[in-house]
């Protein structure tokens, strides 16, 4: 028998919280009620049919602290249908990647009536989360008793009550049992193994699991690199005319690894039902803003904001800014190499100990500065890209990337381009990189593991105490889980993490035939940064909504972009070396022209391989044509029987009209 949203029942006996809503301490009760009766009302009423009740009863409520907080579930078929709406992919009986439909749920493995683990707790909340941010206004002109926060039809409620603070805060809940099942898996013993990919997906879902899977796979690519740059180090430092097998290899070690990670993403993705996941029509993000029209593809009434206005915004204001803000980088770098003659002049008048050491200070502290202008420009950075007003959240999140890496960029490297090309000093850019490459990543330890970490630790004590401090008879397991979730930082998305990653890659290729040992101190790096990282997930923030995703998105074509620029310099650096240089006493245009040589057939090997390497392997795209051939088959099949209804019904309408 097939189900439909107006026969579920919301009212569940069994109710399992999913999904947290936090309200501000001052919300009127008219608005509460409102927004119960939305997210219950049935679909045809315009609601999300979802379960929803308070985290405490009248009387907990008086005995602890009055929490605006409201716990939101759903019926399992709710579930179900939402699995269908939102386009998740299962795996069939088969063996193939289908789209899941309840009507057809028996096909797909693992689904029985009786088997509440066919979609995951992180599946489940993806859905909570798609249905409440469905909510739309109707008839509403305003929120109910807020007649600032003007409504209009079609408009994202949920979007609305947290850009007017209405609403503070939506997460998703914690499993403790499977988070403790995972952290013994993944992080809590300190041994060499490889991450629990798919269990970490079926928690924390499909971006953050391949995230960690870039990492894991980076980590072990890095190690070739590193054993072959130790006997550079340690036996022919000064011969640079050697180096030009070590970063030759490189070149190529480069467009290989990222070659092979998209086939091995394409793998993992299809197994997981992201890669043949329809994306669906992008909805204005919450900040968008505008005058009230009608969007001209889907019909519906939306805000409209003139493109040449976004364009001014961009060239006039955000161009400048960014301009500025690399000029001032540079500014400051200019102060650096101040600070290093100065280290130098003392250490050549007194060649103590201590002047030895202080010539290391002044990198150290600038690669702290660079940390800090780094974090202090994402910041600037949000807020631009923001008031630039986008009206998609892609296309947010490509200007706002493109916005940092150009600023990281030249904020990290261009004091090792000023050192290899303007002062050609090697002994010099080997000690500048060693020392911003182990500060950067022992300070991005700290800030970004550690120290919220500690935070996390003393707030988790504090909630501890307050809750044993209760009376015996309330029962405050959840209330405690919820209170302490609701406490931790919020998780804002990989794009720190991935960037880290990417300045690790330039460290390692840009100048890898003068610092052989990057590859290694690098691979040091992410072994704890893999359990650090997990922590972080899984003891330091909330956990986030899970995201599907067939890829590491952008971030493929920003690591491409720096191996690019490895091959100019390395071939640079390579051709400056004295010992190239001696074999053209006489003539350095014929130099110059074999450097460039070698640099155009180095750029047309790498593009050859990236061509000669398929992004997909082999038995994937033979199942992702023979999924496109059955949805064609299927199209054709529909149209053909509408075809013969028509034409029966043009028949009949025929015989009707005879006399």
């Amino acid at each position: 028998m097939k189900a439909n949203l107006s026969a579920l029942d919301t009212h569940e006996s069994s109710f399992t919280p999913l999904v947290v809503i936090e309200l501000a301490q001052d919300v009127k009760e008219e608005t509460k009620e409102w927004l119960k009766n939305r997210i219950i009302s049935r679909k045809k009423d315009g609601g999300a049919q979802l379960l929803f009740r308070p985290l405490l009863n009248k009387y907990e409520k008086e005995t602890l602290e009055n929490q605006n907080l409201y716990l939101v579930g759903a019926s399992r078929i709710r579930l179900l249908l939402g699995a269908e709406a939102v386009g998740l992919v299962k795996e069939c009986s088969d063996n193939t990647m289908r789209a899941f439909t309840y009507g057809t749920r028996h096909n797909f493995k693992g689904f029985d009536d009786d088997n509440d683990d066919f979609l995951t707790m992180a599946e489940c909340q993806f859905i909570i989360k798609h249905e409440l941010e469905s909510l739309r206004a109707r008839d509403e002109k305003m929120i109910p008793g807020y007649p600032q926060a003007k409504l209009y039809p079609g408009k994202s409620l949920l979007r609305r009550l947290l850009t007017s603070g209405i609403v503070i805060q939506v997460f998703p809940l914690h499993d403790n049992e499977a988070l403790k099942k995972l952290e013994d898996t993944w992080y809590t013993r300190f041994t060499l193994k490889y991450q629990p990919i798919d269990s970490i997906r079926g928690y924390f879902g499909e971006t953050i699991a391949l995230y960690f899977g870039f990492l894991e796979y980076f980590t072990f690519a890095l190690i070739p690199v590193a054993v072959l740059g130790l006997p550079y180090y340690l036996f022919v430092w000064e011969n640079y005319d050697k180096y030009v097998v070590f970063a030759s290899f490189n070149l190529i070690w480069s467009t290989v690894i990222l070659e092979v990670w998209k086939r091995g993403c394409a793998s993992m993705t299809y197994r997981w039902g992201t890669l043949v996941m329809k994306r669906q029509f992008e909805e204005p993000r919450p900040g968008y803003h505008g005058v009230l029209g009608i969007n001209s593809v889907t019909g519906r009434e939306e805000p409209l904001y003139p493109s040449y206005k976004r364009q001014l915004r961009i060239y006039l204001v955000s161009l400048p800014f960014v301009c500025l803000c690399l000029y001032f980088s540079l500014f400051v770098m200019m102060i650096y190499f101040d600070m290093e003659a100065w280290a130098l002049d003392l250490h050549e008048n007194s060649r103590s100990e201590w002047t030895s050491i202080l010539l290391y200070v002044p990198s150290i502290i600038y690669a702290i500065v660079i940390e800090i202008m780094n974090r202090l420009y994402r910041y600037a950075a949000e807020f631009l890209t923001s008031w630039e007003n986008h009206r998609l959240e892609s296309a947010y999140q490509n200007h706002l990337i493109l916005k940092v890496l150009v600023f990281n960029f030249l904020n990290c490297f261009a004091s090792l381009f000023y050192i290899a090309f303007v002062l050609s000093d090697m002994k010099l850019l080997r000690q500048s990189l060693a020392t911003l490459l182990i500060t950067s990543q022992i300070f991005n330890q700290i800030v970004e593991s550690l120290l919220p970490y500690w935070l996390q630790k003393k707030q988790h004590v504090k909630v501890k105490k307050k809750v044993q401090a209760l009376k015996a008879d309330i029962d405050a397991t959840l209330y405690e889980q919820v209170v302490l979730e609701k406490e931790m930082g919020t998780y804002l998305g990989t794009f720190d993490d991935y960037l880290e990653l990417f300045l690790q890659f330039g460290y390692v290729s840009l100048f890898s035939c003068v610092y052989p040992l990057a590859a290694a101190f690098a691979v040091l790096n992410n072994l704890t940064e893999v359990n650090s990282d997990a922590l972080k997930m899984c003891r330091v923030f909330k956990r986030p909504f899970s995201e599907p995703s067939a890829s590491i998105g952008v971030w493929q074509l920003a690591f491409e972009t720096m191996s690019v620029i490895s091959v100019v310099t390395n071939c640079a650096l390579i051709g400056m070396s004295p010992q190239v240089n001696a074999l053209f006493p006489e003539s350095k245009a014929d130099l110059i022209l074999i450097v460039v040589a070698v640099e155009h057939a180095l750029l047309a090997l790498k593009f050859i391989l990236a061509f000669a390497i398929p992004d997909k392997p082999r038995h994937i795209q033979m199942k992702l044509a023979r999924l496109e051939f059955e949805s064609l088959e299927a199209l054709k099949q529909q149209m053909k029987h509408v075809a013969e209804n028509l034409k029966e019904d043009w028949r009949e309408g025929g015989k009707e009209e005879a006399p």
